[in-house]
Formats: structure tokens, sequence, C-alpha cells
């Protein structure tokens, strides 16, 4: 096996040869590291890259290999986090100039387990300043370049991850999702990516933004984000929103026969534009769980058309959060961030209780829809990827800071909490990357992933790497 294919090995593969003896974890990482000094800064995947560190830990890990210590299910994995979560000792500065410098003192809860489990962590990834957009670039970090397309969308605030995943920098990237920022870079990167039930993975420093913002994986195979769910969840004392059940055994439970599921299909919540080339593909990919013998009927959700008006209120309503920086920072922020944030500043406090009531029922109903419905499948994004110096597609109408006109197929399920995935399904006549969003129930994340291992099984995809 060449350097260039250990990069892109799977989790599930490089653990099972490590702790057979047969792969070196400094083999590995001396293959991962090459292929990110090969591609970097050309794709600008991280903010901050700790190769010294992560050597040192592959030798490590190594070294463990001929003692008696009990070995993790990642032993020797190298792993991302992004850089809105704290890694110990490694710069956290949220893609905001004025975070720079901001070095974290601790490990938040899923940096240490997976830690704990053997991962090795290669850095910190890229993301759009505080979180707050769906297009790939900040003001401190610049343009993170989807792997597909140079200059183009690798998607939202888990950008880095997603574009890491595509472009074989290691098997494991962590994301967070808060309007769909790990569907989304999933989507326009062409890998996989779910965002589980909200409070399977804690939350800590816990988000002031209502409770939306989830943690998961961004991967090139299913079966290396069931693993890396499985190792991230479960209860923390550190979150008091987390849940009290450990998670189910995913990476063990994974096959599941599709035959009998209850499957809705909706090409857009009733509300949604879609390019047609997206839905076109989308709807091709529908067929593939008819052909596994699920019942699957087109619908057209009667909670759907609330939502635009929800995110948009909310969205900017909670990044009122920086608008104590304005004074300051506002001349070095994202114009798109002081843009949402002005429009949010005039709000009162008894329209945001009143919205909030009419949240809570727009929420009450997707979970009534899933007492009838095993799953939903919808896009992932309305559009495959588009320049990055943009917020929205020259085809689309332009705002000064509304990207979410063609994200609305996400944001249900962060105010919802079920979980929910973005599993690759085709490419554009322009080699683009894009995503079928499967959707499931509260808590059942392992439905979800059943779902997606059994798409990726007729459908595979793994195999195609980007032009780099």
């Amino acid at each position: 096996m060449d350097s260039t294919d250990l990069a892109f090995l799977p989790a599930t593969d490089a653990a099972a040869l490590i702790r057979d003896k047969k792969l070196s974890p400094v083999e590995l990482m001396q293959a991962v590291l090459s292929r990110i000094e090969a591609q970097e800064p050309a794709v600008n995947a991280f903010a901050t890259l700790t190769a010294d560190q992560a050597m040192e830990g592959a030798k490590a890990a190594e070294a463990d290999l001929s003692s008696d210590k009990p070995l993790g299910p990642l032993h020797g994995i190298p792993v991302t986090i992004k850089d809105l979560a704290a890694l110990k000792d490694v710069p956290m500065e949220s893609g905001s100039l004025m975070q720079k410098g901001n070095i974290a003192d601790f490990d938040t809860p899923f940096a240490a387990r997976l830690k704990e489990a053997g991962a090795i962590p290669l850095g910190k990834t890229t993301t759009s300043e505080f979180g707050w957009k769906g297009v790939s670039q900040s003001p401190l970090t610049g343009i993170t370049h989807n792997p597909w397309k140079q200059g183009y969308n690798a998607g939202a605030s888990s950008a880095g991850a997603g574009a890491g995943a595509a472009a074989g920098y290691g098997p494991l990237h962590q994301g967070s999702d808060g309007a769909g920022s790990i569907r989304m870079p999933a989507h326009f990167c062409g890998v996989y990516g779910i965002k589980p039930s909200y409070g399977r993975v804690p939350n800590w420093p816990v988000k002031n933004n209502d409770q939306t913002s989830h943690n998961g994986p961004l991967t090139r195979t299913v079966g290396d984000s069931a693993l890396m769910l499985q190792v991230m969840s479960g209860p923390d004392p550190l979150d008091h929103y987390s849940l009290e059940a450990p998670p189910a055994d995913y990476p063990a439970l994974l096959t599941s026969d599709m035959k009998g599921l209850r499957i809705a299909y909706s090409p857009d919540l009733g509300h949604a534009r879609v390019d047609s080339d997206i839905a076109a593909m989308v709807k091709d990919a529908v067929g593939v769980f008819e052909s596994l013998g699920a019942h699957v009927e087109e619908v057209t959700p009667d909670w759907g058309p609330d939502g635009p008006e929800l995110i948009r209120f909310f969205w900017a309503a909670h990044e009122l959060s920086y608008a104590a920086y304005l004074d300051e920072w506002e001349d070095k922020m994202d114009p798109g961030l002081v843009a949402c944030i002005r429009s949010a500043q005039n709000h009162p406090t008894e329209t945001y209780m009143q919205m909030r009531e009419r949240k809570l029922a727009y929420v009450g109903a997707i979970h009534r829809f899933f007492t009838e419905w095993d799953l939903l499948l919808t896009p992932a994004v309305s559009v495959a990827a588009f320049p990055a110096e943009r917020l929205q597609p020259d085809h689309w109408p332009e705002h000064p800071w509304d990207w979410v006109m063609w994200a609305e197929f996400s944001y249900p399920f962060n105010m919802s909490h079920n979980p929910a995935a973005s599993i690759p399904c085709g490419f554009t006549a322009d080699g683009l990357p894009v995503g079928l969003q499967i959707a499931g129930p509260r808590l059942n994340d392992l439905g979800v992933l059943q779902a997606s291992a059994a798409f990726e099984t007729a459908r595979p995809w793994a195999d195609k790497r980007p032009p780099l």
C-alpha cells in the first residue's frame, strides 16, 4: 500500500491492522502528514497543524504495541478537531481575528474521549468566524478551498473538516452543526457526515444558541463515522443537556435490512428552492431505498413552510452574542456577520418569546411527523459548490447575510434535535459532489447510520478522490 492509499485508508481498516501489528502508527502518521504537506496550503483546511506533536503521539502509540497496555478502539488513528472546540495547549481562535493567539487550557469532553480511545490529534481545522455562516472563509484564515474545485465553497463552519476528509488528511474529522455545518461540508466535499441527536455528544462549554449546536463526525465511510461517534458519545457531568444513556454499539449493529421501513421523501419541504440538477440526483438516490424493499412515499410536511421565518429570526438573534465586539472590532469582522447582528439589534424580548413559542410548536410538529415515518429523505443542500467569496451562488438572489436560502433542509433538525446525515449520492456535470440527507426520529441515531450504510453498500463512493 503506497503513502497516498494509506492517507485515504478508513479508520476501521487501519485500527484493525495496527492492533494486528500489520501497520505501524508511525507509518500511517507519516503518510497522512506527507499528504497534508503536499496539499497545504492549497486546500487551507488547517487553522493550526500540530505535526510534531502528532508524530510524537504516533511514536508513543507504536511503543504501546510492544507493551501490555490495553489498546483503545482508535489506537494510532489520526483525527482533526474543528477550531470551535477546545484542544488543550493548541490555539482556539474560532476563525476570528479578535481571538487570535488564544490557547485552550483544557480538552472539550469529546476531544478527551478521542484521545483516551487512542486517536492522535493532527490539529485544528478551519471554521467561518464563530461558525456563523455556510461558506468556507473567515477573516482569520481566508478561504478553505473545496478539494473538488479550487476557489469553491467547501461548506459551512466545519469546512476544514469536510475538506480534510475529502483530501485524504486521515480518516477522522470532528465537526459541529448549528444549522447544517456537518451536513453541508459533507454535501459540498463528497464525504459522509452525521449530526447526531442533541445531547448524544456532550458540549462544553455549553453554547448560548438555544441548544442547536451538535457535535459529530465527518469521514469518508459510514463505518468510520459509526466508530468515531461511538467514542465521542455518552453522558458528561459538564453538559447538563447530555443524554443519560450511553450510545448503542453503532459499529456492531451497522448492517440492517431496509425492508418494510416507512420512508418519507420530500424534494422541497413544501417551500425550498432547489437547483434542477440537485433535485434530479436526489430523486434518483431515493429510488435506492425502494430497491432495498422500503416503502417510500413523496410527502409535503405541513411544518416545512414555517421554517424560513423561524431560522432567520433565531439565527440573527443568537449572533447578538457577538454584538459587544462591534465597537472595537467591526472593521475586522466578517461583514456578513456584522450585517446579521445589526438585523437583530432591535428585536424586543416580547418578540423573542413569541417566536420561541412558534418554534416549540414547529418542533412538536416535526416529532409528530416522525411518529408516522421511520426516515425522511431530502436534498442535503439546494446547490452544488459555488465560489467561496460569495454568500450565495450567482444565479440566486443576493443578500447581505442570508446564506440560509440555499440550506433550508438542515436547520429544522437542529431545532428539533433529530439525527440527520448527508451521504454522497452523485456528481454534477461539472464534477461537484451532491449529498442526500437522511433524517430520523430523535434518539434513533442508529437507524440513520443503518440506512446510510445500506445506501453506501448500494452506491459506494469512498474510492472516488478529488483531482487535487
